[in-house]
């Protein structure tokens, strides 16, 4: 394409999207009788009396001290998911040292096995296998 083809086809969809949208948001608005109420409904929605933010804010301010059952739920909530994590570990710990300890043995099994077959694969008949022909001092 060349440049004014280009230049062109991006004017006209610009036009065109420009209409939806505009077509878009005029429909979307509704007589003023019925925008005035929903604006009534969102601010009572949103916008509390008076006395009831001054409350809100005399039981507690940024900068005042928690209550004493405040702080014990606190705790409580600490303690409680230091005692799940504690736990969660341990089982964590508990699972790995079983793997280790399986990996072990069947280490331990192959190695036993492996020796085994030397000794029958070398063993010649003429003395008892290794085990019996230890020299004790």
């Amino acid at each position: 394409m060349t440049w004014r083809q280009v230049l062109l086809l991006s004017c006209l969809s610009a036009m065109v999207l420009l209409s939806m949208l505009r077509e878009g948001t005029s429909a979307s608005v509704g007589s003023r009788q019925m925008a005035g109420e929903a604006q009534e409904g969102v601010r009572q929605k949103v916008f509390m009396q008076e006395s009831d933010a001054s409350n809100f804010l005399k039981r507690r301010s940024k900068r005042s001290p928690k209550s004493r059952n405040e702080v014990n739920a606190e705790n409580r909530q600490k303690l409680q998911a230091d005692e799940l994590q504690k736990e969660y570990y341990e089982e964590q710990r508990n699972e790995f040292e079983n793997f280790v300890e399986e990996q072990k043995d069947e280490q331990e099994e192959r190695s036993r096995e492996a020796v085994e077959q030397w000794r029958q694969w070398h063993y010649d008949g003429l003395f008892p296998s290794y085990l019996y022909n230890r020299h004790h001092i």
